[in-house]
């Protein structure tokens, strides 16, 4: 039976952490009963609970989204079903099915998902699903809220007397009105409306002239108000059928309201479904806004929590845009108890705050912000003692409130038990306090239970050292600057840097040093030891998340390399592939251009067929049968392969072009033309030899006829052989 006292919440800041769960409630009846969460009593229940909030989240990431589930409290209408007699009203009727067309759809949506939401679908297995209800409300009340003219036949009768009545009302007003309006008795306004009745507005002088009953009159007394004559008798027949039509209404609520009575338990149902899912709802949406998971539970007693953030320190840090360092700690069988120890403002308390909250967290069915690799255990008992506990009520001091405290922890303590103990042993003489402290932690060890402590007493660091379940931890600080790191590390005490810190903040080196001289050199060399190896330790964490960064950096471009010569791989083995395919059809173009050179020379038809066709039987002999579809892969591959090479030859031309241009050669000197050299004009193809040259220009004979050509236009193909 799992039992965590309400101090232990307060301790923690647990009922902070609900009011920010309860903000994310869209009714009110979550929000109270978010308010009123605390720690399940059966492992079973709690279990139930996380995997219903660990479903709910998953929907926030996947296409599935469970439906809103919004809905205005039936209490009062519910209370009401339980009364014989009563009646519900149009609006109580409307609430009832707006809830039910809520639960409905939830319902059946987790049931169509059941896959993905088992534990929800079980949850929502109990909730029947029906319509009837719905039917017979919308059978008899609009969407407007009124209730419908074929409710009853007598309703309808009385709906359809009551126009009439008024159709009657209305033509004789309008007679009335037109007769004293031609004789000049009536006010400019003519008319008005008192008590919801159209009345004429009459001169007051002629009051006596115009028969009917007075309404009133203005203010001024100029003009009086009568309801004429003629439709009193239809205003009272009216007012008749409107008794008879309210008298039918509450007769058909009443048929309604008992139609509807013996499902009030599956409607009570119903809203606490809603209420739950609200709930449920909220926690999720808490979950998500810390990124918050739910880890994996050990069955036997051992914790691990990776990168945990404390809830309440993460989400106001989120607003202010501040960095929120996690922790990682672990608790197992030989490693039961961690002695934190170290200065002021590291961070001692928020770590065991951290580790108590996350724990009364999750024990109450709250997912927890931490890596996915973590392990969580349940105990029976979480026990703080934590912050400055003076009672002014019962006249206790902050000590005598401790030794009462761990009086109760001494009675309730066993092998399933988490305890949390802030500054441990202080209130008193620090060696009498610390020496009880020192018992009283011996006990807790021998019990077998588990806890975590923070301490400045060496008494209690030197007995985690010897205990061989027991650890010292320390959180980190900066060897130089002595500012706080925030981050636990397990193994080592932590100094308080008392005396460096005193230095730090500028107390003179004189008074340190009789300070120093005033306790034993043994307690200032073992602080003093504490400190020098902190400080190693620190440097060897900063080495060591250097090499790290180093190796990752590392692996990441030995696989970048690798990547690239796989692509190159790849691309050379596309090159080999079009470059023997290349090659074969220049081997057949070969072979073809024989025969058609040998057909050319002995016009032998048949001879080229047969060694055609012989040819075509050797290449088929190579082939492999395949399907269309293995062709048009095999063609699209060839494709793909020669646009990549047709590119790489459209760059490397263009390159070469581009230093062509760049590189531009001197023009070579022209040779001198003679007579008898062989010649061709510049953008000619002709060859023609010199016959005659006279003043720069020369006479070519090309055989056939002769041309005068200026010298500049010809190029020399080939000089007189002297």
């Amino acid at each position: 039976m799992i039992h965590i006292h309400e101090k232990t919440l307060q301790d923690l800041e647990f009922f902070t952490v609900l009011q920010q769960v309860s903000e994310h409630c869209i009714t009110p009846l979550g929000n109270e009963k978010t308010l009123k969460i605390s720690p399940y009593k059966t492992k079973e229940d709690l279990l139930n609970a996380l995997l219903l909030t660990s479903e709910y989240l998953s929907s926030f990431y996947n296409d599935n989204r469970i439906p809103n589930h919004g809905f205005d409290a039936i209490s009062k209408e519910l209370n009401l079903l339980r009364i014989e007699n009563t009646y519900l009203d149009i609006h109580g009727f409307k609430k009832i099915v707006a809830l039910s067309l809520t639960t409905n759809e939830i319902v059946v949506f987790i049931q169509k998902f059941k896959e993905y939401y088992p534990t929800l679908n079980t949850f929502a297995s109990h909730i029947e699903v029906t319509k009837v209800i719905i039917e017979k409300v919308d059978a008899n009340i609009d969407r407007f809220g009124d209730i419908k003219d074929n409710a009853s036949e007598l309703l309808f009768d009385l709906r359809q007397s009551i126009n009439s009545i008024k159709g009657k009302i209305n033509q004789s007003f309008a007679t009335a009105l037109h007769t004293y309006h031609n004789l000049d008795y009536l006010d400019d306004i003519r008319e008005s409306v008192v008590e919801n009745k159209r009345v004429l507005a009459v001169k007051a002088m002629y009051r006596r002239k115009v028969k009917g009953a007075i309404m009133g009159g203005s203010k001024t007394g100029s003009i009086v108000y009568i309801e004429p004559e003629t439709t009193l008798q239809h205003t009272r027949e009216l007012n008749n059928l409107e008794y008879e039509e309210q008298e039918e209404i509450v007769r058909i609520l009443k048929e309604i309201t008992n139609y509807i009575r013996p499902f009030s338990g599956l409607l009570k149902d119903s809203q606490d479904f809603l209420i739950n899912i609200d709930l449920i709802s909220a926690k999720a949406k808490y979950a998500k806004s810390m990124n918050a998971i739910l880890p994996e539970i050990s069955e036997d007693k051992s914790m691990f929590l990776r990168d945990a953030y404390h809830p309440l320190l993460y989400l106001n840090n989120l607003k202010k845009k501040t960095t929120t360092f996690p922790q990682t700690i672990e608790l197992k069988q030989d490693s039961r108890i961690i002695v934190i120890s170290g200065p002021n403002a590291g961070g001692k308390s928020i770590t065991l705050k951290t580790v108590g909250l996350l724990q009364v967290m999750l024990q109450s069915g709250l997912l927890i912000p931490v890596h996915e690799r973590s392990k969580v255990c349940l105990f029976d008992r979480v026990l703080s003692d934590i912050g400055d506990n003076q009672s002014i009520e019962n006249h206790l001091s902050t000590y005598s409130y401790r030794l009462k405290q761990m009086n109760y922890f001494l009675k309730k303590c066993n092998k399933n038990t988490l305890f949390l103990i802030d500054e441990f042993g202080t209130g008193s003489d620090p060696e009498l306090g610390g020496a009880l402290a020192e018992t009283f932690l011996e006990e807790f060890y021998h019990r077998e239970a588990f806890g975590i402590i923070t301490t400045h007493y060496s008494n209690l660091k030197i007995l985690a050292n010897e205990m061989p379940h027991m650890l010292n931890a320390n959180m980190l600080f900066d060897e130089r600057t002595l500012e706080p790191l925030f981050k636990l590390v397990i193994g080592q005490a932590g100094s308080s840097f008392t005396f460096e810190v005193a230095q730090k903040n500028g107390i003179p080196y004189s008074l340190i040093n009789r300070a120093k001289k005033k306790i034993e050199r043994s307690k200032v060399r073992f602080d003093a030891t504490i400190a020098k190896l902190q400080k190693e330790r620190s440097k060897l964490e900063k080495t060591g998340q250097s090499l790290k960064l180093n190796e990752k950096k590392k692996i990441e471009e030995a696989d970048k390399l690798e990547e690239i010569n796989a692509r190159i791989q790849k691309k050379l083995e596309s090159y080999q592939e079009l470059y023997d395919s290349n090659q074969r059809l220049i081997y057949l173009g070969q072979k073809i251009n024989d025969l058609a050179e040998k057909y050319f020379n002995n016009k032998q038809k048949k001879e080229l067929m047969g060694e055609l066709f012989k040819v075509v039987q050797i290449e088929n002999s190579k082939r492999k049968r395949v399907s269309v579809k293995e062709k048009k892969l095999v063609k699209a591959k060839e494709t793909k392969v020669k646009q990549e090479v047709e590119k790489k030859v459209e760059l490397i031309r263009k390159k070469k072009k581009e230093a062509k241009k760049q590189a531009v050669k001197p023009p070579k000197p022209k040779p001198i033309l003679k007579v008898g050299d062989r010649v061709r004009m510049e953008d000619g193809r002709a060859i023609g030899s010199i016959d005659k040259i006279e003043k720069n220009k020369a006479v070519v004979n090309y055989g056939i006829f002769t041309t005068n050509v200026s010298m500049d236009q010809l190029e020399l193909v080939e000089a007189i052989k002297k």
